[in-house]
């Protein structure tokens, strides 16, 4: 399951994120981070969805 996370997090970094943590602080700043560079929305989203 996490290999389809980290998939999704690649494709849409907010969506993998949303899937991991729900609506929540993470969440917000990975839409702030991918709006801001798609590559620092990925990194996150990656580092969010393997730390747990």
């Amino acid at each position: 399951m996490d290999l389809l996370k980290i998939i999704l997090a690649i494709l849409l970094p907010p969506l993998g994120v949303f899937i991991e943590t729900g609506l929540s602080k993470h969440f917000l700043l990975n839409i702030l981070l991918t709006l801001l560079g798609y590559i620092p929305g990925i990194v996150h989203a990656v580092w969010v969805i393997a730390r747990k």
